[in-house]
């Protein structure tokens, strides 16, 4: 099992609570995403104005405000691929979440992430 079902729900009910919540883009990141919409203009940071719980299968998963709310490509990035800012209300509990599923997907592939 990857997640804690109880915990992550209790943390996507605490981030939703918390929007919108400020996150920085990774290189790695940005590139899958150019990928995906070729052309695309992304910030460095950008706002979470969304939160999912997607399952055991993906996580948490946040909607990225890039381009606005009519944008006709959405961005859905797992909690995972972002850098949350440290003053965010639940900096701490989005970081030990982070870490946890991580550590758990790379056992559980056998490789990195």
């Amino acid at each position: 099992m990857i997640d804690n079902p109880d915990k992550a729900t209790k943390l996507t009910k605490e981030m939703k609570a918390s929007l919108p919540l400020t996150a920085r883009l990774p290189p790695t990141l940005k590139g899958m995403m150019l990928r995906q919409v070729p052309g695309a203009v992304l910030p460095d940071r950008c706002a979470v104005t969304e939160i999912f719980y997607t399952g055991e299968e993906g996580g948490i998963t946040c909607r990225l405000d890039i381009g606005g709310p009519d944008t006709q490509n959405p961005f859905f990035v797992s909690i995972t691929h972002l850098i949350f800012d440290r003053r965010c209300p639940v900096f701490r509990q989005i970081e030990a979440y982070q870490r946890h599923r991580v550590k758990k997907l790379k056992k559980q592939h056998g490789r990195g992430y």
